[in-house]
């Protein structure tokens, strides 16, 4: 008779008589008369413990008297579950009860089970409840862990203590501890993956997290089921852990219950992430005050991350202990690997406590030999403690000895493991102590809207996705990835432009710049070649370039071609330069990389290394084999040879330029017998490369036109994420665009229909499009506000201008960008779109009389400086 409540039965307060009423006005009143004085009082003493235990005994006060009221069957017992029953009760958490019932009991009292669950909702508790017998809690205990371990810290509230001791006893004879800790270990595994096995986020869930509460609690409930303790103080009294580490693990919790309470008091309700909005009032309520170079919350946030690093390091240990324990085997000898190391039970461990005390080169030895030996699965509790004990020994003599620098460098040449050892490494402090310039970007935060990590995990995340090309499990993600980088010699010097690319951020000026002296002085101290140091040091200074390019400029342009040809100038350093850019857009964040700019990513690289390899510069952009392509594919769709004739006639060479041979092919054969056509032709598909829809719009040119689209894209809910602007021989417009949902919540193939029969109609009838509604800023964008930017130059043929806007993201402001050059009369030829987290980068090319003459062009600038405005 398992039964929820989705909606609670609402009681009527209304009759002053109503002894009901009476008693919920009353408990209402007392929960936030008792809510506010533990908050005064919270903020007074700053006693967590005391506030979490108050707020419990509070809601036990109020469930009781509900209990009592509306006298509940005796054999029923009231229960405490989750952290309620724990008796941990945040603010704003909700209150998880377990209503009980014996076996074998009816349902004749179901209406007044009801009724006294929706009194509790009426009180105003955030009540989620379960109403179930002994033997069906067993059953679901049996297929859920979550409900298992709710379940293992269940408290008697009211009610029937007989009904809850069977409860109990039934609980613990299922409960295996063996199983549950498997199953415990792989369910933290699942919530590392979903947070990218980082607890460096820009934003963590304190809760969920790695480095957050949810480790710690992992911890106790395993112990609890295994009987081996209940508190830090019990595991260490069991050997599990050192009395010094037990303090440690109080006070990381006792800082997590402080950041978990102010947030709830914060956001005045349940928020378990430090977003932007709330880090630095979070860091005033703990006193903590903005230094001479950092905000106040750039230091609570780099508490947070130390506090997290000591979380996952007394994880892993005790966890391995736990593990020890519950699956004792047999011993039997070490395996002996060195003079310093030997192999137990699969892990790495030091033949004695004091190795790296007594030799400290075996340091950076230790993480050599799991990235060579694949029996190994990690290292055992004692030496991870013993290298977190011997991190100060790396000093400058150490730096400066020839084998440790041997040592170091091997470990970028490994076929396996090189991500997850820097991972270790600088999980334990030994990264930045060999590299001083690392330690000091160690827990940086990165206010630039699209970061969503600090900058040392950004570096791991580029390190670990150039490792992936490599990988064959994830060639499917990286196809030109990873055919190139199968043929390029020492590839482990992309790790090492990887590991220095943004080294330098933090330090004031150009961070491109900053970090070739650190990437020189190191190679050369390692004893790398002089053309291999020429190539990641000129990685780590044009590491932006080949995105910026691709995103800013117009790759139809031969020029552009020529002159990035030039940067480069080897198709080595191409390649190397393609798929470090690659890596570091996808390190960023999960929402930066798109299909789209990978292609045209691919479409630069494609086009100067056809430069490169001896093509003129018209040559390498391919219109002759794109359109050869474009013919093949018509044919495909039985066409016959020549009907793209008069149609191609129409078009001069940079529309060749500016689409590949499908797209081209797909005008064609909507367009080729109609390029007179009298009704405006509007076409939309899903795209070809990847999320979105393509768009195109074939009409006898109009005024104001782009402005138009831009305005009703805008409305549909669509970004565009680039557009091509073409005016054909005789006049008609050729635009094309690509459009993302950010939401990704529109179904694009059912949009298309729509958005073909809109446009259509508006643009037959010569309607005047609806402006869009001006859309919310991001909280990011509210946070870290952005100054936008307009620069306006001609080109180097002198025939058109170049126009690049920077600005904080939001709905309609291409439309608003339109809408100014349409009112000063210039006209568009090509928009490029970039967004970049919550940051827009475009680049127009546009050409009109206003922008030769200084008076008019500085009054086109200023106006779109006030559209642009937030």
């Amino acid at each position: 008779m398992t039964a929820q409540l989705s909606t609670p039965p609402a009681i009527s307060t209304s009759a002053a008589q109503d002894p009901t009423a009476a008693l919920l006005t009353r408990l209402r009143n007392s929960l936030q008369e008792g809510q506010a004085t533990l908050r005064s009082n919270y903020e007074n003493t700053d006693n967590a413990p005391a506030m979490l235990r108050g707020r419990c005994t509070l809601v036990d006060g109020v469930m009781r008297e509900i209990w009592r009221h509306f006298a509940l069957p005796a054999p029923l017992a009231l229960v405490a579950v989750g952290g309620y029953g724990r008796g941990e009760l945040y603010p704003a958490s909700d209150v998880d009860i377990l209503l009980l019932l014996p076996d074998g009991m009816d349902g004749a009292h179901d209406a007044s089970i009801e009724r006294a669950v929706g009194a509790l909702w009426d009180t105003g508790l955030d009540v989620g409840h379960s109403v179930r017998s002994i033997a069906e809690c067993s059953a679901e205990a049996a297929r859920d862990i979550t409900v298992q371990t709710s379940l293992l810290e269940a408290r008697l509230i009211a009610g029937s203590r007989k009904t809850f001791a069977a409860f109990s006893a039934a609980m613990h004879a299922r409960l295996d501890p063996q199983a549950f800790f498997k199953a415990k270990r792989l369910e933290q595994e699942e919530r590392y993956a979903r947070h990218n096995d980082t607890p460096y986020s820009l934003e963590p869930n304190c809760k969920e997290s790695p480095g957050g509460l949810r480790d710690l609690q992992i911890i106790l409930w395993i112990s609890r089921a295994a009987d081996l303790g209940a508190s830090w103080r019990k595991l260490a009294a069991n050997g599990l852990i050192t009395h010094a580490e037990a303090l440690q693990l109080e006070r990381s919790e006792s800082f997590l219950r402080h950041v978990r309470i102010r947030l709830h008091y914060l956001a005045k309700r349940r928020e378990e992430k430090l977003i932007f909005d709330h880090q630095e009032a979070l860091a005033r309520a703990f006193g903590i005050q903005r230094s001479a170079a950092k905000r106040a919350s750039e230091l609570l946030m780099q508490r947070y991350y130390r506090n997290a690093k000591h979380i996952t390091q007394l994880n892993t240990i005790l966890l391995q202990n736990i593990d020890e324990r519950l699956f004792p085997v047999s011993r039997t000898a070490p395996i002996h690997i060195s003079a310093h190391f030997q192999m137990d039970r699969e892990m790495l461990d030091v033949r004695s406590e004091d190795v790296f005390e007594r030799q400290p080169r075996a340091i950076l030895e230790s993480f050599l030999l799991l990235e060579q030996r694949s029996e190994l699965k990690g290292m055992t509790a004692r030496t991870l403690r013993a290298l977190w004990r011997a991190r100060s020994l790396i000093d400058a003599v150490f730096r400066r000895d020839p084998a440790n620098r041997a040592l170091f460098l091997a470990l970028f040449q490994q076929q396996r493991g090189m991500v997850h050892e820097f991972r270790r490494m600088n999980q334990y402090d030994i990264l930045g102590r060999y590299l001083p310039a690392f330690g000091k970007i160690v827990g940086q935060m990165q206010h630039d809207l699209f970061h969503v990590y600090t900058v040392d995990q950004h570096i791991l995340q580029v390190m670990r996705n150039v490792r992936r090309y490599t990988m064959l499990e994830h060639t499917h993600e990286y196809p030109l990835c990873s055919r190139l980088i199968s043929g390029f010699e020492r590839h482990w010097l992309l790790y090492v432009a990887a590991l220095f690319h943004d080294i330098a951020k933090g330090r004031g000026g150009d961070h491109s710049q900053l970090g070739i002296a650190d990437a020189k002085r190191f190679c050369m101290e390692h004893g790398v070649s002089a053309e291999d140091t020429e190539l990641v040091t000129f990685l780590v200074e044009h590491h932006l370039t080949l995105s910026s390019v691709a995103q800013k400029q117009d790759l139809a342009d031969p020029e552009v071609i020529r002159r990035f040809a030039g940067v480069v100038k080897t198709e080595r350093r191409l390649v190397a330069l393609y798929l470090l850019t690659v890596a570091d857009i996808r390190g960023t964040s999960p929402k930066v990389w798109n299909a789209w700019k990978g292609k045209l990513l691919e479409e630069l690289y494609v086009a100067t290394r056809r430069l490169l390899t001896g093509a003129e510069p018209r040559q390498a952009l391919g219109v002759a084999s794109r359109q050869e392509d474009a013919r093949g594919i018509l044919r495909l769709h039985g066409l016959r040879p020549g009907i793209e004739d008069a149609f191609w006639e129409q078009l001069d060479t940079p529309y060749f330029m500016r689409h590949d041979a499908e797209e081209i092919a797909w005008h064609t054969r909507v367009l080729y017998h109609r390029p007179n056509a009298a009704a405006p032709v509007v076409k939309a598909r899903p795209n070809q490369i990847g999320e979105g829809l393509q768009a195109m719009i074939y009409v006898a040119d109009q005024p104001e036109l782009f402005a138009r689209l831009c305005g009703a894209f805008t409305r549909l809910g669509y970004s565009i994420a680039d557009a091509k602007i073409h005016t054909t021989r005789h006049g008609y417009a050729l635009d094309s665009f690509i459009l993302l949902d950010p939401a990704h919540e529109l179904p694009y193939r059912d949009m298309a229909a729509l958005l073909e029969h809109e446009l259509t109609q508006q643009l037959t009838q010569r309607l005047p499009f609806a402006a869009p509604a001006s859309g919310r800023l991001s909280r990011q964008v509210r946070h870290f506000p952005i100054t936008p930017e307009i620069g306006i130059r001609p080109d180097e043929s002198g025939h058109y201008h170049v126009m690049s806007v920077m600005a904080a993201d939001r709905p309609g402001l291409l439309h608003a960008v339109a809408q100014v050059l349409a009112r000063h009369n210039v006209e568009l030829h090509t928009a490029k779109i970039a967004t970049l987290g919550e940051r827009v980068e475009d680049t127009f090319l546009i050409s009109g009389k206003e922008l030769t003459q200084t008076a008019t062009l500085l009054r086109l600038e200023q106006d779109l400086l006030t559209a642009l405005q937030v």
